[in-house]
């Protein structure tokens, strides 16, 4: 009997937890952007998933494919320390030792979750500061959500400061994303930077 009841109030807590997700809220960003002078691509994602904000740093999610993807493409393959790790700190490292900047379209919006269809009231960081103090030259976004706000309050901004930075859109390697298979996002992404002038691993 006992037994029973401790499985209905697990039951229940995993329904309220379920039903807190789904509860639209509004949302901070809560932590800056990874940048230095000797930045050269600039990764912007929509907006920190709920794991990302408690962490404190970028694409912290267990499942996101964003860091094998980075350690596929930039990882020395003769240092086998030159890896991101796992902690934001070591993270940190590996994207300012690889030129990589990091970044969210997004300050603040109200979203349920972590699903970037239910984006609402976004508005945007003001990346100038990035472009005018670092190296950057080419911008990619994270996700088709990422890509259309960059173009809707971003774009313009920059256009108006006549700043020429050219965007690529690339698939999310959010979890969310599963019919993009690991493999294929390498590929994808390592065309992209390739493209835009970056030196990546084969």
């Amino acid at each position: 009997m006992t037994e029973h009841n401790h499985t209905e109030h697990n039951h229940t807590e995993h329904n309220h937890t379920e039903h807190i997700e789904r509860v639209e809220q509004h949302v901070e960003h809560g932590f800056g952007p990874v940048w230095d002078a000797t930045s050269r691509v600039l990764v912007l994602g929509s907006m920190p998933s709920p794991k990302s904000r408690e962490a404190g740093f970028y694409y912290m999610h267990r499942q996101n494919r964003f860091w094998p993807v980075m350690t596929a493409l930039f990882a020395d393959l003769d240092n086998h320390d030159d890896v991101p790790g796992d902690t934001p700190d070591t993270r940190r490292a590996f994207a300012l030792r690889h030129h990589i900047a990091l970044w969210d379209v997004i300050s603040s919006c109200d979203i349920t979750g972590a699903s970037d269809a239910t984006i609402r009231h976004a508005v945007a960081n003001d990346i100038t500061p990035i472009l005018r103090g670092s190296q950057v030259t080419h911008v990619f976004t994270t996700g088709a959500k990422a890509g259309q706000l960059y173009r809707r309050l971003i774009a313009p901004n920059l256009d108006a400061q006549q700043l020429d930075t050219k965007m690529t859109q690339l698939p999310s390697t959010s979890p969310a994303n599963a019919a993009a298979r690991l493999p294929d996002l390498i590929a994808i992404y390592r065309d992209a930077f390739r493209q835009a002038g970056i030196v990546v691993n084969d």
